[in-house]
């Protein structure tokens, strides 16, 4: 079974999004401003998201059986595609479409100070939950920089809810600084402008995750240190004489699949192979626990194939 991976940051993030949502509904219903619509939507869907993310979590954990013997672990994956999906139609589109509305037929912002105030209460609550992800990102970089680690990480769930919370906490900024313009100058189009803007902002961000959980979903390889761990560890085995063949592939949170051809000495017996795979396989699960499927074939290099030096 899928070891359980870890849905606080998304709980969290669920529970901020209803406070928000529910604030950012009443606002949008005494003011009439299409800013706050566009946000009081972007929060309702972005609740709607984190649930799909806690599906994809139980599903992903689902042990694996005769229809799926490698496991479900991309389901994960597939639902966090799912939620960018939602988020460009959900959020994006429709601010996009209320923005361009309000700009054709502007009406007048009212009670500005309530929509600012709530506004703000919002920007308290999603910035503290986007700090909070980077807390986490920052443990799980290991070095990266957040672009770093935003391109290359397999934490499709933490990525998704960053990019949430992130694009959360600049629409707040964007729709604050929109209805403060309305209500200085007069001009409902400022608050239409607003809507506008938050809506290309969710739409960039929606585009980018699904970019990156694609890949994942298509079959993206594991991390590099995985194949660095299976070449040191060969190299160090005197009964490995060359790896000749290496593909590491991504199979779900904290699941990696690891299928390889490697050179023997030629007088190594059968059973002397056989150890020398099961304790190649030992020595690399021990360090990377990560590693849930290992295949090893020994195999003669083709007369087009050099091999490659372990070493």
């Amino acid at each position: 079974m899928a070891e359980q991976h870890s849905t606080a940051h998304i709980l969290q993030s669920l529970f901020v999004n209803l406070a928000i949502a529910a604030a950012k509904g009443i606002a949008a219903f005494f003011t009439g401003s299409g800013a706050m619509m566009a946000e009081t939507l972007h929060s309702a869907a972005d609740c709607g998201n984190q649930v799909l993310l806690l599906v994809g979590v139980r599903r992903a954990a689902k042990p694996a059986d005769a229809s799926h013997p490698l496991g479900y672990g991309r389901a994960l994956y597939f639902w966090s595609f799912m939620v960018a999906l939602l988020l460009f139609l959900g959020g994006g589109s429709y601010s996009v479409y209320e923005g361009i509305h309000k700009l054709l037929h502007p009406e007048p912002v009212e009670r500005v100070w309530l929509a600012l105030s709530i506004l703000g209460f919002s920007l308290l609550l999603e910035g503290g939950a986007t700090l909070s992800n980077l807390r986490e990102i920052r443990k799980r970089a290991r070095g990266r920089s957040l672009l770093g680690y935003l391109r290359t990480t397999k934490d499709s769930d933490l990525v998704v809810v960053f990019g949430e919370n992130s694009a959360a906490s600049l629409g707040l900024v964007l729709a604050m600084t929109a209805l403060s313009l309305a209500w200085v100058t007069g001009d409902a189009r400022w608050d239409a402008m607003g809507s506008l803007v938050v809506g290309l902002v969710l739409i960039g961000v929606a585009v980018f995750l699904a970019v990156e959980v694609k890949s994942l979903l298509l079959g993206e390889a594991a991390d590099p240190e995985i194949e660095l761990a299976v070449r040191e560890i060969a190299g160090d085995s005197a009964s490995i004489k060359a790896v000749l063949r290496l593909i590491t592939i991504q199979q779900g949170p904290g699941e990696a699949l690891v299928a390889m051809k490697i050179m023997v000495p030629a007088e190594l017996s059968s059973d002397g192979v056989i150890d020398a795979i099961n304790d190649f396989e030992t020595k690399l699960r021990a360090r990377c626990p990560e590693v849930r499927w290992c295949f090893v074939e020994p195999d003669h290099p083709r007369k087009s194939e050099t091999p490659k030096d372990t070493g």
